[in-house]
């Protein structure tokens, strides 16, 4: 009997302490998430982007993709926002337009830029769905480390998710892909970055981010599906000219 009443004080200490858990995380959430969403969370003490720098030359410079040409690069202004314009020429019977917003301070954090696209655009959409890919990124030696035996040989493997779509106007029809890009990975939703990054600043580290937009010209309200091939294969190039290029020093 004694050891019957011993267990169930036990389980009752268990659940009790995963409500408080529970109850903490809740009020973790409840005090950050709100700041965050308005823009208002403190950054006192946070790390620096070691980085940044050459993450702000996106604006300028854009990014080199295997097999594609730059026929135009330059900084505009979407939603008050100084986005890289950069216009695609490749085995592809029209020009493709890739838009990317780098992270430019610190303190910016990705809030509502698919909205500011959807406002400059102006155009209809459906046929939602997710592309998912995988980008496998060279493994880095340290030049300094002489004994092979502490080199990584272990090779990055960045996870994104991106949204896919159907977008039109007036004038043309888009399949378009959209992501927000970090060092391992991706995510169109802002809460996949917010905690990833709340995360590392607990190792005094950061997660620096760019926004991708890549909109690729399709037949008047043509099949989405027929371009997920191309739109995959050029999503890999994004990412992996990220990781490789503006985010090697992350």
């Amino acid at each position: 009997m004694k050891s019957v009443d011993l267990q169930k004080l036990i389980q009752r200490i268990r659940f009790n302490r995963a409500i408080v858990l529970l109850l903490l995380l809740v009020l973790v959430a409840i005090g950050a998430v709100p700041s965050y969403l308005t823009g208002n969370w403190s950054w006192t003490d946070v790390p620096d982007i070691t980085n940044l720098t050459q993450i702000r030359n996106i604006r300028k410079t854009g990014l080199d993709l295997p097999s594609w040409q730059t026929v135009e690069q330059k900084p505009i202004n979407l939603g008050g926002h100084e986005w890289s314009y950069q216009e695609l020429k490749g085995d592809y019977p029209k020009p493709i337009v890739l838009l990317m917003l780098p992270q430019g301070y610190r303190r910016n954090q990705p809030q509502v830029e698919w909205v500011d696209i959807d406002g400059v655009f102006q155009w209809q959409t459906d046929s939602y769905t997710k592309l998912n890919f995988k980008v496998q990124t060279s493994p880095l030696v340290t030049k300094t480390d002489s004994n092979p035996k502490n080199s990584t040989n272990n090779p990055t493997i960045a996870e994104v998710e991106a949204r896919f779509f159907r977008a039109w106007t007036q004038q043309q029809t888009f399949a378009v892909v959209q992501w927000y890009a970090w060092p391992k990975g991706g995510n169109p939703a802002t809460r996949h970055w917010f905690w990833l990054d709340q995360i590392a600043q607990l190792s005094r580290q950061r997660v620096p981010w760019v926004a991708v937009c890549l909109q690729i010209p399709i037949e008047p309200l043509g099949n989405l599906e027929a371009s997920r091939p191309l739109a995959e294969s050029l999503s890999k190039m994004i990412q992996t000219a990220l990781i490789t290029g503006p985010f090697s020093g992350a």
